[in-house]
């Protein structure tokens, strides 16, 4: 069952407009996968599923790495670059030029997701709330941030304090400490446009906004975090 609450729709221009975000999303790792896969009955031992499903996931990488696609029943991948050639004859940068993996539901998963049953709840967060991060250097849109660059920020109740050091935006690792954009150009609650820090080490990053003004911009005593649900990939 996916269960949903609806938020304002800032991103159009009717006042009524609302938008669905998912809630209470149960995440499986790769361990539970395989309880679910030894629940089923296979004459395999837990040991051999585990081994098995770690070398897939290193011929995939590999393919991926060769820079050809995958294409199966979960999965279908593309690569695409992303980044500005000074003309005909230019040729890949790493420092201007970024490879994107771009992956779509295979033919399993895209007929799995049309059986999914759907709740409505009660959406009761007045979090910050981001739907959309663009990285205006490349262009890209929920997939790459360009240290030194710009990133815009679209959503809900974003705005915040920008001279409370534990407020704004912050990019978060996988591991280590999180990085506050120090030099912001736009702080509005709907949107926020701020400076990639130039010495942001390469990896993947979460995007936080974090904020003690609420709603009807009165002071909190603690800060609200809101934070954007998909990785996004600072190149070296």
């Amino acid at each position: 069952m996916l269960k949903y609450a609806l938020r304002e729709n800032l991103l159009t221009a009717a006042p009524d407009d609302y938008m669905a975000q998912a809630a209470d999303v149960r995440s499986y790792t790769l361990d539970e996968i395989i309880n679910l896969m030894m629940e089923k009955g296979t004459t395999l031992t837990r040991a051999d599923v585990a081994a098995t499903l770690q070398v897939y996931g290193e011929v995939v990488s590999a393919i991926i790495k060769d820079g050809s696609a995958v294409n199966t029943p979960l999965m279908n991948t593309s690569m695409s670059i992303s980044g500005v050639f000074g003309g005909a004859n230019d040729s890949f940068d790493k420092k201007r030029h970024t490879v994107n993996l771009n992956i779509t539901a295979g033919t399993l998963l895209r007929d799995a997701v049309t059986k999914v049953k759907c709740e409505k709840t009660e959406g009761a967060s007045t979090d910050p709330y981001i739907t959309e991060v663009t990285d205006i250097v490349t262009g890209a849109v929920n997939t790459t941030l360009t240290k030194g660059g710009v990133v815009q920020l679209v959503g809900s109740r974003l705005k915040f304090d920008a001279k409370d050091e534990a407020q704004g935006i912050f990019f978060v690792p996988e591991t280590g400490e999180a990085v506050r954009a120090a030099v912001i150009a736009e702080n509005k609650p709907a949107r926020l446009m701020a400076i990639i820090p130039a010495d942001l080490a390469a990896g993947t990053y979460y995007i936080e906004v974090r904020t003690k003004i609420d709603m009807g911009g009165k002071k909190l005593k603690t800060h609200k975090t809101g934070r954007f649900n998909k990785p996004l990939t600072c190149a070296a």
